[in-house]
């Protein structure tokens, strides 16, 4: 590798975990445009395998802080999580067998439509103290599951960690608050990309390589990130726009690309 190809891969992972450290999540939908436009991946289907590995470890990286604040709902992120899981596998299985240029199209679409929907004012969680028991079971699990699943068939099919589709379906299913959701959420992010990453893996479309610069540079970029976020914590709202209109314009560019 020269200097270029490494430096590309570990600018593109420090992004990535920037803007998860800096938001709570949301990087890992940049992670397949800046594979294939930044790294220069010429195949869409090992770039959604190669990010999906990447993706999951970072995760797993920014949940330990997380889970030391006590800001995770152990048992609502296994249940999301396994339904997560098994549409995951449905999902990588379908991704795998779509053409790439199309699978990029239709990326480009989520993108936009995520983006969009991120700009919505959210509805304030009202249950701080939501456990997952025998008494509250009845009420939960048939939100959790559900939703679950559906945020794994698309975190599967596209090859996304999902934590921007998971921390508002934990919100809708338990109506945690943000703070808990997003930490839950690096749980089953964690868990989904495994799951697409393995499937990806098997099929041998997963680059180690880059996979390894991404890590190294996501970790670099999740410190920086989290420390930014304290820093500019008042201003939490206008960051999340400004991610909602980054998200907006490179699924634009992906889809005219594509086209």
């Amino acid at each position: 590798m020269d200097t270029a190809a490494i430096l590309a891969p570990l600018v593109s992972g420090g992004v990535i975990g920037l803007i998860l450290g800096l938001v709570g999540g949301g990087g890992s939908i940049l992670a397949v445009p800046l594979l294939v436009y930044g790294v220069g991946v010429a195949s869409p289907h090992a770039a959604i395998g190669t990010a999906a590995v990447a993706v999951s470890v970072n995760a797993l990286a920014s949940l330990i802080g997380h889970a030391r604040a006590g800001r995770v709902k152990w048992r609502c992120a296994g249940v999301f999580a396994v339904s997560g899981m098994i549409g995951a596998g449905i999902g990588a299985e379908l991704g795998k067998a779509v053409d790439g240029k199309r699978l990029l199209v239709l990326f480009g679409l989520l993108m936009i439509g995520v983006g969009v929907s991120m700009l919505r004012k959210r509805r304030t969680a009202d249950a701080p103290d939501v456990r997952l028991t025998r008494q509250s079971a009845a009420m939960l699990l048939p939100r959790l599951v559900p939703i679950g699943l559906g945020v794994g068939l698309a975190a599967g099919f596209f090859g996304i960690g999902g934590g921007f589709l998971i921390v508002p379906g934990l919100i809708l299913a338990t109506a945690m608050p943000l703070p808990y959701a997003i930490g839950t959420s690096l749980f089953v992010v964690s868990a989904l990309g495994l799951t697409t990453a393995t499937s990806y893996a098997v099929s041998g479309l997963v680059d180690w390589p880059i996979t390894g610069l991404l890590v190294a540079g996501g970790v670099g970029g999740t410190v920086a990130g989290i420390a930014l976020g304290r820093i500019l914590g008042t201003r939490k709202g206008l960051l999340e726009r400004g991610f909602a209109a980054v998200v907006i314009g490179v699924g634009g560019y992906v889809m005219a690309s594509s086209l």
